[in-house]
């Protein structure tokens, strides 16, 4: 069975995917990153870690292999255990196991799980077509310095020799001009120095431009199969209804789903009635929420104070 497929799918999605019976991955949003030695931007993405601790099936990838598979939700827990023993066993005789895009499980000397996420793959959607960048060393060259450094070795002497008065004018006429030489020649040499900074600055920021320009047209963002529409629905009163479901009871007989759905109002609780799925059930639940935080918590404390069997949907119907 594709799980790892399935489970990938939906870190796109959730915060939270559940393996049942074998622990949770959870998933952190990182900024974005910077490293000054060695160039290297890093665009923001989403950290994966395990939780062995985490077991308790959630409904969410059980209902995700029923609907892709077509099977039913009890054929799909199913599929999930034997996909779960597997793991196990070949956790146990070669310590480690591979799920593809994800990362690496391992048993360490205590015999605990220890997990090792791949960053292949950026399972922020928000991230796409962002790819890792390492931009080029700017090499910056001051023209002005190698000017002064020039004049500097290059003086300019004038000695001049006793004359008749002719003599003398002729010397400082030739030495005027010399000088309005000398001055239009270092006008034009410096004009020289300064468009070749400003052509070698051109092609600097032109090159660094292109490889962006580049980097960018080749950033690819893949997922295998395309994710289910999100639709919004409502129950039979016209309420909205959340992704997070706490589940009282699934019946086949319209009969006992009413039954269970007045105990319920008679117990004080605001039970929701769906209609019938796919597969003619009848489903009841206690309640709809926004987040896996305010559902689970509501869960539990059903669990405890009413019903043990009470347990968790996540689907968009």
């Amino acid at each position: 069975m594709k799980i790892d497929l399935y489970i990938s799918e939906l870190l796109y999605r959730y915060q939270c995917v559940t393996i049942p019976g074998f622990g949770a991955f959870l998933t952190e949003i990182q900024s974005a990153q910077l490293q000054k030695n060695s160039h290297s931007f890093y665009p923001p993405k989403k950290l994966v870690s395990f939780n062995p601790y985490l077991k308790n099936n959630d409904g969410l990838l059980a209902n995700h292999i029923a609907q892709l598979e077509k099977v039913s939700y009890e054929v799909a827990v199913s599929m999930i255990e034997n996909q779960v023993f597997s793991w196990k066993n070949k956790l146990e005789d070669f310590g480690n196991i591979a799920i593809k895009n994800i990362g690496e499980i391992s048993l360490n000397n205590e015999k605990n799980l220890v997990f090792i996420p791949y960053d292949q793959v950026n399972f922020l959607t928000s991230s796409f077509g962002l790819t890792t960048y390492i931009s080029p060393v700017i090499k910056r060259e001051v023209y002005k310095q190698e000017v002064e450094q020039l004049e500097e070795k290059t003086p300019i002497a004038f000695t001049p020799k006793k004359r008749t008065s002719s003599n003398y004018l002729k010397y400082a006429a030739v030495f005027v001009l010399g000088a309005g030489l000398l001055s239009v020649g270092g006008y034009f040499g410096n004009q020289l120095y300064q468009n070749k900074i400003q052509q070698e600055t051109i092609a600097v920021q032109t090159k660094v431009q292109n490889e962006v320009t580049k980097k960018i047209q080749e950033a690819t963002f893949v997922i295998d199969v395309s994710l289910p529409k999100v639709t919004l629905s409502v129950d039979e009163n016209g309420t909205e209804l959340k992704a997070y479901h706490v589940v009282a009871g699934v019946y086949q007989r319209e009969f006992y789903a009413n039954k269970l759905f007045n105990d319920l109002q008679s117990l004080g609780f605001k039970p929701i009635r769906l209609k019938p799925n796919k597969f003619g059930l009848f489903p009841i639940l206690y309640g709809s929420y926004s987040n896996y935080t305010d559902a689970y918590k509501a869960m539990m404390e059903i669990k405890k104070s009413h019903n043990p069997d009470a347990w968790m949907m996540i689907k968009e119907l």
